[in-house]
């Protein structure tokens, strides 16, 4: 059977779990597979799933191919989106395309050079990678946190990852929101910026978990 549509079933799979669903039903219905029933046969031959009953789910060794995929097909889409500037809704045949020839390399790389993204466009995680876990700049990433970015430079706000879920809407209410574009004024004592004619100054720890793209 072909790698690519064992990708895609892989990749199923783990969407599914991601929602909450291991009924083996919910996949036949949710695949586009022509064989559906020769595919998942073939999954379990080759140690990738195994189905109890009206259960299917990822074996070890199908968890790590399919989170492979899914890391390169999510950030592929943040590519697109936070440096080509695409639409969200128009990037998803281009990552698909790019899941399958992503060597592990060049993922790190990607990864790093968009400040390793917690989520995609879509708003679903991106697994985490050994580059994120060390947080290491080997490229100058287009993404950086709020407090590494050039003062006096304007940046779009790309994503926010607070550690307590009560500041996103603190923070909507002032207009700090994927999407709004800032200017910094200054990194310290205390991070000032501008959004449209509004200076606000934020904690340094929480500039930490705001990060920005610079616009020209």
């Amino acid at each position: 059977m072909e790698k690519e549509r064992i990708d895609e079933a892989l990749e199923l799979l783990w969407v599914l779990h991601e929602e909450g669903h291991s009924d083996i039903k919910r996949f036949q219905l949710s695949s586009d597979d022509p064989e559906v029933g020769l595919l998942i046969s073939t999954l379990a031959k080759d140690g990738l799933a195994e189905v109890e009953g009206h259960t299917m789910r990822l074996t070890s060794r199908g968890k790590h191919l399919a989170k492979g995929l899914i890391r390169r097909h999510r950030l592929a889409e943040r590519l697109f989106t936070d440096v080509f500037d695409l639409s969200k809704d128009v990037v998803d045949e281009d990552a698909c395309k790019m899941e399958h020839i992503l060597s592990e390399e060049l993922t790190e790389s990607v990864c790093t050079f968009l400040g390793h993204p917690p989520a995609c466009p879509h708003g679903k995680p991106i697994p985490r990678g050994e580059c994120c876990k060390k947080y290491k700049v080997d490229v100058q990433p287009v993404v950086v946190r709020l407090p590494d970015f050039e003062v006096g430079k304007r940046g779009k706000i790309v994503f926010i990852t607070p550690s307590d879920a009560s500041r996103i809407s603190r923070l909507s209410s002032i207009g700090i929101i994927p999407g709004a574009v800032i200017k910094l004024i200054q990194r310290m004592p205390s991070i000032v910026l501008q959004i449209d004619e509004t200076t606000i100054a934020i904690d340094p720890e929480l500039a930490k978990e705001i990060f920005i793209k610079k616009v020209m």
